[in-house]
């Protein structure tokens, strides 16, 4: 039996934030376990979430600075690394300007309230423009579509899964993601509960996907989603089944232009049937409780705006907008919308690229024009570039382009685990702390639960070797600069006053300050993180339910109503129009594939969650038979972009035309066993061109790329 002390805390691995008890002895993490007494996820973790013993202990992790000589690393100290890197910005800044330098946050960044605020902070006061990140592709069409919406990009409603009656799943696969913008934990519990409940969860996918094999599956032809809800749209006006309970603008707008898409000329593009296109747009109006969602299959192609757009229009216009059973705005116990708001966080488009002209979302420019900033000649040329978790050589499109530009920096520094497919480029590799060596609660991502609920974890081990947290290195980096790396005024005014900040102090007044909170002393019962850490460990659920009929505290337009029918939306619409560019060479559409044992690319080293796994790219048989291929043979899979070598899996989960590759693949770190699981990195066929950015959130071109498959070139060594 193994023996130690247990201490709660929760995953951040995924949205689901589940439970954990930790067990540990000398202070090493020993085991892992679910927590039972979790509100939310009462028991259940995922493979993932258990496997973070081998992260947290890996040999391999980075846990001292390391600094370059020549082609390889030696190691240094803080005090060392730091004096040079403020050094060299202090020269590039001189030389350059500020815009020189330029930051990139990976996902696990929105996992931490003092990663993000204070790398941002610290980039913003430097005087850069330049923040990129996962937002690009991940949120950003999400979070485009709900300004257009609601006038508000943290306004992003959720499904209510516990009092639906139909949930319509558009390019999401929540059985393996366990809920993306939307946390959900033990999620295929609550989607079976609807069926329990006489209702129906049908999910819209090209592929049948683990979560489509459950329940009922309509195939789709990949990146033809807005096809699909325009032509339910034209249903639901034509046969008058539509059901406004909030406020509205643009509704005669919409209907007008709702007429070239009728379910015979979806059914062109779409491969549904026209009789299923109508059957579904009734069953949708007619459910009482229904509510659509979507996630990255639907907003990560040529139109996730206006998918993402189009998915909360269908449930404005059918009455499952803020209310029971439908698609809710979110209370949550830390005011996040709020503090966004005092960060400046809430305003798309508050600046814009170079090139292309795309608006920032979160403070993110699209990262697909990081390679080109850094090669372009121009006043905002970037010159020095911070990597804060996050690996975008497998993460950002044409992996190659950015691979090459990395070499044009005078200073690349990289804070994160391990030494990673990016940084092992990079001049100086910082170490970083765990999820398990910080205190945290679930602050950005609080507002996707399907509950209000809070937490608040404590340390679980002191951060091994020399590891330290992004807020800290800010600070520190910035007292050497003369930065308050902070983007809200009066936090900056408080620090000059020798106030120290640290994330703790300034969760504890947003949720003090918060709807649950006891208003520092004058509401008796009220929450402080004092309170919430002493008498409720595994987090607190606030209610049961978040409440309804509270539209007009989230909708921002005028009159708090929705808009629509915006003009970016109808621009949109006139594209869609004009038609796909259809290419002969390339005549298959990629699509990714989320894969239950595996996050991104940084789970790619653990024993445990690599165990019996094998890259392969699923692949029709009628296509590979096109293709004079057989089942586990080796292919070339092409685009305009780049060509990998990948083992192929022959599969009818794909609808033919569809090829579906895992990503995250393809390793050439300093992480032996991601390099030993071999695979190819998806990225190397997906496009940075600018006409193949999503135009209103700068999307990056993910799902129903155009590629082609053929044979593998005779003498020629993989390309993954």
């Amino acid at each position: 039996m193994t023996t130690g002390e247990e201490r709660i805390t929760y995953c951040q691995i995924c949205e689901a934030l589940c439970g954990l008890v930790a067990t540990v002895a000398d202070d090493r993490l020993v085991r892992l376990r679910p927590d039972p007494a979790h509100p939310m996820s009462a028991g259940y973790c995922c493979p993932k979430g258990i496997a973070m013993t081998e992260i947290q202990n890996d040999p391999e992790r980075v846990l001292h600075p390391l600094r370059r000589v020549g082609d390889t690393f030696e190691r240094t100290t803080w005090e060392g690394a730091l004096d040079e890197i403020a050094e060299r910005l202090r020269s590039i800044r001189k030389q350059f300007g500020p815009a020189a330098l330029a930051l990139y946050a990976g996902v696990p960044s929105s996992f931490s309230f003092g990663h993000l605020t204070w790398v941002r902070g610290f980039l913003e006061q430097f005087g850069s423009p330049h923040g990129y990140g996962a937002v690009s592709q991940d949120i950003g069409s999400r979070l485009a579509a709900c300004q257009l919406l609601f006038g508000h990009p943290f306004s992003a409603p959720i499904p209510d899964l516990d009092r639906t009656s139909f949930l319509l799943i558009i390019g999401a696969n929540p059985l393996v993601s366990n809920g993306s913008f939307l946390t959900a934990p033990r999620i295929r519990e609550r989607l079976t509960g609807i069926r329990g409940r006489n209702g129906r969860v049908i999910v819209v996918d090209p592929r049948r996907t683990e979560t489509a094999k459950a329940f009922e599956h309509i195939p789709i032809r990949p990146d033809t989603d807005a096809w699909l809800l325009l032509a339910m749209l034209n249903v639901i006006f034509r046969d008058k089944l539509e059901s406004l309970r909030v406020g509205a603008t643009g509704l005669p707008r919409l209907v007008s232009r709702l007429a070239p898409f009728t379910p015979e000329r979806a059914a062109e593009s779409t491969g549904i049937p026209a009789l299923t296109i109508e059957a579904l747009a009734r069953d949708f109006a007619g459910a009482g409780r229904a509510v659509a969602y979507g996630r990255t299959g639907a907003g990560r192609g040529r139109f996730g705006t206006l998918v993402c757009f189009l998915i909360d229009a269908l449930n404005t216009v059918t009455g499952n907008l803020d209310r029971p059973g439908g698609a809710l705005f979110t209370t949550t116990a830390v005011p996040v919308r709020a503090m966004g708001q005092a960060a400046r966080l809430h305003r798309i488009g508050r600046v814009r690229s170079d090139a292309g002209n795309f608006p920032d979302i979160l403070g993110e420019l699209p990262a697909a024009l990081m390679a080109r900033q850094i090669t372009t000649p121009g006043p905002r040329q970037i010159r020095a570039l911070w990597v804060s978790a996050g690996n975008p050589v497998a993460s950002v499109p044409n992996s190659r382009e950015f691979v090459d530009a990395l070499g044009q920096l005078k200073l690349f520094v990289s804070h994160d685990l391990y030494l990673n497919d990016t940084n092992r480029l990079a001049d100086f590799v910082l170490p970083a702390q765990t999820f398990l060596e910080r205190q945290e609660t679930p602050f950005f991502h609080a507002t996707n639960h399907t509950s209000p609920f809070v937490q608040w974890s404590q340390q679980v081990v002191s951060p091994y070797g020399e590891a330290r947290s992004e807020w800290e290195v800010m600070t520190d980096l910035g007292r050497r600069l003369g930065i308050v790396p902070s983007t809200v005024p009066v936090l900056r005014a408080l620090h000059r006053l020798r106030i120290r900040l640290t994330p703790r102090r300034l969760i504890d007044l947003g949720l003090r300050a918060g709807p649950y909170g006891d208003r520092f002393g004058l509401r008796r019962g009220g929450l402080s993180l004092r309170r919430l850490e002493r008498l409720h460990p595994h987090g607190l659920r606030l209610s049961e339910h978040h409440p309804t009929g509270v539209a007009a505290k989230y909708i921002r337009h005028r009159g708090s109503r929705v808009e629509l029918c915006p003009p970016e939306i109808v621009k949109e619409l006139d594209r869609l129009l004009a038609g796909p560019r259809i290419d002969p060479a390339y005549p298959l559409r990629l699509v990714s594939l989320r894969e239950l044992r595996s996050h991104n690319s940084w789970t790619h080293n653990s024993p445990q969650l690599m165990r019996s796994r094998r890259f392969a790219v699923r692949v029709h048989p009628d296509d590979a038979a096109a293709a004079g291929l057989t089942d586990g043979e080796m292919a070339r899979l092409s685009s305009r972009t780049g060509a990998v070598e990948v083992p192929i899996t022959l599969s009818d989960a794909v609808l033919p035309g569809t090829i579906a590759m895992p990503w995250g693949w393809g390793h050439r770190g300093g992480w032996s066993l991601a390099n030993r699981s071999g695979g190819a990195n998806l990225n190397i066929l997906t496009s940075s061109a600018l006409e193949d950015l999503e135009p209103l959130a700068g999307m990056t071109w993910l799902n129903g790329v155009p590629v082609r498959l053929d044979p593998p070139r005779t003498g020629t060594p993989s390309d993954g």
